[in-house]
């Protein structure tokens, strides 16, 4: 019962994230650049593999349903098939990744962080390219999702590689434990 309140939690902090966002202006629009991938990686990292995973699935699964939790308060099952939808989906498997990392006790160490939270992020941004690639071409989606976002995602990496080690630091002294505390 306490993981899936820990997962809940998780959910609610990735949709939270997620309306956290900056308007990046590109080709007589913008881009919106959200806090969601950071929570997603923070989240699955602290979670671990399987709870982790499961707040990311939950995210989507609630988004779809009509909640607004995606950026800018979007929802519905047009944003998961539209130009983020390769994002979204990179969030699961980016979430199962890093959270198996974590489960490894890479968040205990800032550079292994650094590796983990660089490795989520290049997995959310590859399967985003992805779909726009699909939609477009590679040159278009580098421009509408690379670009504007690679300076943003150094920062996320560099700050979640940060939090980790502390929250390690903090909660989990005892190196067997993985559970939130």
């Amino acid at each position: 019962m306490k993981n899936i309140i820990y997962v809940l939690l998780g959910v609610a902090f990735i949709a939270l994230s997620a309306q956290v966002t900056i308007d990046v202006p590109i080709n007589n629009g913008e881009i919106p650049i959200s806090g969601q991938s950071f929570a997603v990686l923070l989240v699955a990292y602290i979670l671990g593999n399987q709870w982790g995973s499961w707040a990311a699935i939950l995210y989507l699964i609630a988004g779809a349903a009509g909640l607004p939790v995606f950026a800018d308060g979007e929802s519905g099952l047009h944003v998961l098939a539209g130009s983020s939808a390769g994002f979204l989906y990179g969030f699961v498997i980016a979430a199962s990744i890093v959270g198996y990392l974590g489960d490894i006790g890479w968040g205990r160490s800032f550079l292994k962080s650094l590796l983990a939270m660089f490795i989520g992020t290049a997995i959310i941004i590859a399967m985003g390219l992805v779909k726009l690639t699909l939609m477009y071409d590679f040159s278009k989606a580098l421009e509408y999702g690379f670009y504007p976002y690679w300076q943003g995602a150094i920062v996320k990496i560099i700050v979640g590689a940060a939090i980790v080690p502390l929250y390690y630091f903090i909660f989990k002294r005892n190196k067997n434990a993985h559970t939130p505390a």
